[in-house]
């Protein structure tokens, strides 16, 4: 009997949308999910500011998120906290044809987030300094991570500590110059498939690799050895002028969700629920789909 083997699919999805507030592109984002079942956004901290929400409409958006926000004590970091699940929030809603405070974010054992009740649509965010980045796919898992694309790693010797005896030989072969390049790569992408396996910083970085040479990526175990199949896909972009994005996306192999609509994958029962809690307006734009209001801001 022959087994015909899965072969590897192709690229599958396409470059960050920028998003730079209610109004961005988000038929971009439509359209990548509807296309490729994989979208990813990136926006600056500057246009999601929580402040211009005003409390009590912060305070509807940001759900169960709301205490963990108030017991944050550094600006900074409670900036981009809120930014960060607003835009996973407008981007959701986007897809779930809902308005976004009617999105409601769960988090697992190691902090991954998830959507409470849609389990259809997979999510991941990342942020650094002034830079916001979200993942969506309905085809299985995904993980995104963005970095400064000059951050000195390589020249802190920190390729020791994170770098597999694989990719310690693949960065001495390059030039000089590109070994800082090759290392933000390296990491990003190893940030970007743990975080897709829900597994964030307690999966050694010295356990699994990726190639350092422009070739596609793909997890390397130690030795440089074949880590994973071709489930597995993998992308890295520059956005901004300034950073490196890297993202990672699993194919489950049943196919991707093309409705996402929450009305259609909600049984009555919880619509109901959701309407109670959000007031009428919210229960008829649940069932309707959504419509310009989801992105009220």
């Amino acid at each position: 009997m022959t087994v015909r083997r899965r072969t590897a699919p192709s690229p599958s999805f396409g470059e960050p949308a920028r998003i730079s507030g209610r109004d961005g592109a988000w038929d971009q984002v439509r359209a990548d999910l509807e296309e490729h079942e994989v979208a990813v956004l990136h926006a600056r901290v500057a246009d999601w500011r929580p402040d211009r929400a005003g409390g009590p409409r912060l305070r509807a958006l940001l759900g169960r998120d709301w205490e963990r926000y108030l017991e944050m004590t550094h600006p900074d970091v409670r900036t981009r906290f809120a930014a960060s699940r607003v835009l996973l929030k407008f981007a959701a809603a986007v897809a779930l044809r809902v308005p976004p405070q009617a999105v409601e974010l769960g988090y697992g054992p190691t902090g991954r987030p998830y959507l409470r009740g849609y389990d259809a649509v997979d999510i991941s965010l990342s942020h650094t300094e002034d830079l916001l980045l979200i993942g969506l796919t309905t085809k299985g898992l995904i993980g995104v991570d963005a970095e400064r694309a000059d951050r000195p790693l390589y020249t802190r010797g920190l390729h020791r500590h994170i770098c597999t005896p694989h990719e310690l030989t693949v960065l001495e072969r390059l030039p000089p110059h590109r070994r800082g390049a090759a290392l933000v790569r390296m990491w990003t992408l190893k940030e970007a498939y743990s975080k897709a396996i829900g597994q964030g910083l307690r999966f050694r970085f010295t356990d699994f690799g990726f190639s350092g040479d422009g070739r596609p990526a793909r997890v390397l175990a130690p030795d440089g050895a074949p880590g994973t199949g071709v489930e597995w896909q993998f992308r890295t972009f520059s956005v901004d002028s300034g950073y490196v994005v890297s993202v990672a996306v699993s194919d489950a192999g049943f196919g991707g969700t093309r409705d996402t609509a929450a009305h259609t994958m909600l049984d009555p029962l919880t619509v109901a629920a959701v309407a109670e809690a959000l007031g009428d307006d919210a229960e008829s734009e649940v069932r309707a789909g959504g419509g310009d209001e989801v992105l009220d801001w």
